[in-house]
């Protein structure tokens, strides 16, 4: 079944952790964000990890972008963070990629850590054609996604970072074993906020999404842990 991982754009350890509390019986991983991680550093990964359960997933969403050189720093002092994912972007290409993957595995063993799996961000869920091309890219938002997820496939990344409207075409062209993490998904009814390429989390589970990212909907809704169990109920209804 789709699981759910919920985003705690928190700016620091108190707010996180009065969600994470909020959510504590709900049976969902936590996605810990950059404003988060620089505020409190990387304790706050554990921290909040022990407060909703010793198992439960934590994707550390840094979206690493630089030189292979910084960016295999960078992961390599992460995976010490034992978060289950770890997202970089494609766009830093191949070379960076390889290096962050090669980074990964050496620190996993050097701390005795789990590996985590690298995800590649492809274009993020607040950007459409428009937006791409005011930064130059010419190619409609669904083909720059498909490019930039073949690129993390051929590296040798686990996963992607894609919108709810390109999980069909990234699954008929990629690896089995790519994972697609999935963003701006929005309940019926929820505000779109920032979010311009959205589906609810029935339609992207049906098209094949492994986990989703859902944030304000559970977060700013007057029952965060209700209003996340409803979501998580209704896929396991129509997953049966």
């Amino acid at each position: 079944m789709t699981g759910i991982f919920c985003a705690i754009d928190a700016g620091n350890m108190q707010d996180a952790q009065d969600m994470v509390r909020k959510l504590s019986r709900v049976d969902i991983g936590i996605k810990i964000g950059l404003e988060l991680f620089v505020a409190e550093g990387p304790f706050c990964v554990e921290r909040l990890r022990e407060l909703k359960g010793g198992n439960t997933p934590v994707f550390l969403d840094l979206k690493l972008h630089d030189i292979p050189n910084t960016v295999a720093g960078a992961v390599r002092a992460a995976v010490r963070c034992r978060a289950d994912f770890i997202t970089i972007h494609s766009s830093g290409g191949t070379a960076m990629m390889r290096a962050a993957i090669d980074a990964a595995q050496d620190a996993a063993l050097q701390f005795s850590c789990p590996l985590p799996a690298l995800l590649g961000v492809t274009v993020l869920t607040h950007m459409d054609d428009s937006d791409l091309e005011s930064v130059g890219q010419q190619k409609p938002a669904g083909d720059q996604v498909l490019r930039l997820a073949q690129l993390a496939d051929s590296a040798g990344l686990q996963g992607v970072i894609c919108s709810p409207l390109e999980i069909a075409s990234l699954r008929a062209k990629l690896s089995s074993r790519m994972k697609l993490v999935v963003p701006g998904i929005r309940p019926e009814g929820s505000a779109a906020g920032d979010q311009k390429r959205t589906l609810t989390p029935q339609a992207a589970a049906d098209l094949g999404a492994d986990y989703l990212v859902i944030g304000r909907p559970i977060t700013q809704s007057a029952d965060p842990a209700k209003t996340a169990q409803d979501i998580l109920d209704s896929l396991k209804r129509n997953a049966a």
